[in-house]
């Protein structure tokens, strides 16, 4: 059976005050310019309205602002606090990707990172099928998946250790496929965290999708896309974008 729901982990909620060690806003800087080229690409020139869901605490949208009108949605009220700090002049809302309404038409959509968080085809399609009722016939819609099950190599493990004026955090992050046969991976977090002088440690667990490659054009194209993929480096890495030009709303 397909999950039904989006589970909320810890580095949203209580953990969220981490954030900012665990995924530094520089570490966005790379990609973020190729987000803007494209943009300006597809766009053309000026202040045009952009819409971003699933925003956290808006990283990769700080680097876009200065350059189109931004708008912004979550459904954690910790990550919109944060990224209320960092981008002052974004309107953001609270709410779900997978059927906020904003009653508004934008230029271009993003989902970024976020989008991992959708569990089902059913999610997927309700996530794209919000992109496009924010935008008119032409817009864009730009995402980028993390992993496709086609070409995920797991288990994969991560960890570094960063500091600020308050603490210092080392990290370790573990993502396997415990079931190849389903829709989703799993993605553990550890935290050790010393802070005057004491060491705690915290844990985090989520649960995300993983989704074949032609699912995900498949059902861009179902909610009236026409899609060109794009590749990009992340973290001097290769990446793939899915662009979408909305050619119809179905």
């Amino acid at each position: 059976m397909e999950p039904k729901s989006i589970p909320e982990g810890r580095l949203y909620k209580d953990l969220a005050y981490l954030f900012g060690l665990v995924t530094p806003r520089e570490d966005y800087a790379e990609e973020a310019a190729q987000w803007l080229t494209l943009l300006r690409e597809k766009l053309g020139p000026g202040r045009h309205k952009i819409l971003e869901l699933g925003v956290g605490a808006g990283h990769n949208l700080s680097y876009l602002t200065n350059d189109f009108e931004a708008t912004a949605t979550d459904i954690s009220p910790e990550m919109l606090e944060l990224c209320k700090k960092l981008n002052p002049g974004v309107r953001l809302h609270q709410g779900d990707m997978r059927d906020i309404r904003l009653g508004r038409k934008f230029d271009a959509v993003l989902i970024h990172d976020a989008i991992v968080y959708m569990l089902s085809g059913d999610d997927l399609r309700r996530a794209f099928a919000t992109a496009a009722a924010h935008l008119e016939p032409g817009g864009i819609f730009i995402t980028g998946p993390d992993y496709y099950r086609d070409t995920f190599a797991g288990p994969r493990l991560e960890h570094f250790t960063r500091s600020n004026e308050a603490l210092e955090l080392t990290y370790i992050e573990y993502a396997c496929d415990p079931d190849p046969s389903d829709t989703t991976m799993e993605i553990i977090f550890f935290f050790l965290i010393r802070e005057k002088g004491q060491l705690r440690i915290e844990h985090d667990r989520h649960t995300t999708g993983l989704f074949p490659r032609p699912d995900w054009i498949m059902l861009m194209q179902a909610a009236g896309f026409a899609v060109e993929p794009r590749m990009i480096t992340s973290g001097g890495a290769p990446h793939e974008l899915l662009v979408g030009t909305l050619s119809q709303v179905p």
